[in-house]
């Protein structure tokens, strides 16, 4: 409730960037915008969509079901729907809710007068997902390219991809995505942990304070970052997974289609090490 009460100083009018007053209000907690109606009108029809494509296959378990991009001979072109135009749909469906579910943040941030972190942020999930099944299939010429909406043939395909180039670990980009994502949850798990161990202190004793989360990490590994610190490095981190995520498969096939080990020969020819 109190969260509720305080909610009320910003309901004001404005800080729309499409619509006016049209749809500037809320339903109960959430603020529904232009973009916010954009963005149920494209899930609501993609996940329709999903189950009607579904239901014309020969299966309704849902580690099998598969809604498959385009043939490779289709090229850039559409494909009827049941041979993956539903998908071409979905996908289009899929990405105009989420740059509309990214441009309601935007709103809100205007509203409450605070900066765009949060849809800059999501930008990034954006840009993964945008690359995987519209930006790489474009440049290598079909849509047949991208991965398929389903849990075991996603997983084929990621398997498919990997070893289509050898061995994809040995992909430099991938690489440095893998590490940040180790990172990012090796880092924001301290985080949390500490939060958890400094808001629930033993009985009869009080709630610790900043100070004494500072003071944990200077004694267990020298430094703390601070409680905004640790906010931002938080944010870079996982910025960085999702960015060297899209740049690890954008340059796989696109720009580069040889097996990623034989890319390190360079390595070996350096001078120096004869």
């Amino acid at each position: 409730m109190s969260l509720l009460s305080f909610e009320r100083k910003y309901r004001v009018r404005g800080g729309t960037l499409i619509g006016g007053d049209l749809f500037d209000f809320w339903i109960g907690p959430f603020y529904v915008g232009f973009f916010g109606v954009i963005s149920a009108i494209c899930a609501i029809l993609g996940t329709a969509l999903i189950f009607y494509a579904a239901s014309l296959g020969d299966t309704w378990n849902p580690w099998l079901i598969s809604i498959n991009p385009p043939d490779i001979k289709y090229g850039l072109g559409f494909a009827p729907l049941k041979e993956g135009g539903f998908w071409q749909v979905i996908t289009m469906c899929a990405t105009g809710s989420f740059i509309a579910w990214a441009l309601r943040e935007v709103e809100i941030c205007r509203k409450l007068g605070m900066g765009y972190h949060v849809p800059v942020a999501f930008g990034f999930a954006i840009l993964a997902y945008m690359t995987l099944v519209i930006f790489r299939p474009f440049l290598m010429g079909a849509w047949g390219y991208g991965f398929p909406y389903g849990i075991f043939s996603h997983l084929d395909w990621v398997s498919n991809t990997g070893y289509m180039y050898v061995n994809f670990h040995y992909n430099p980009a991938h690489m440095i995505a893998v590490s940040f994502f180790f990172t990012t949850c090796f880092a924001l798990a301290l985080h949390g942990a500490l939060i958890l161990s400094a808001v629930n202190p033993m009985k009869g004793e009080k709630v610790k304070t900043p100070e004494y989360e500072d003071t944990f990490f200077r004694d267990f590994i020298g430094y703390s970052v601070g409680t905004i610190g640790i906010h931002r490095l938080g944010l870079f981190l996982a910025l960085n997974a999702g960015f060297w995520s899209a740049v690890c498969i954008i340059i796989a096939g696109p720009l580069y289609a040889g097996g990623w080990p034989e890319w390190w020969e360079w390595w070996r020819n350096i001078p120096i090490w004869s």
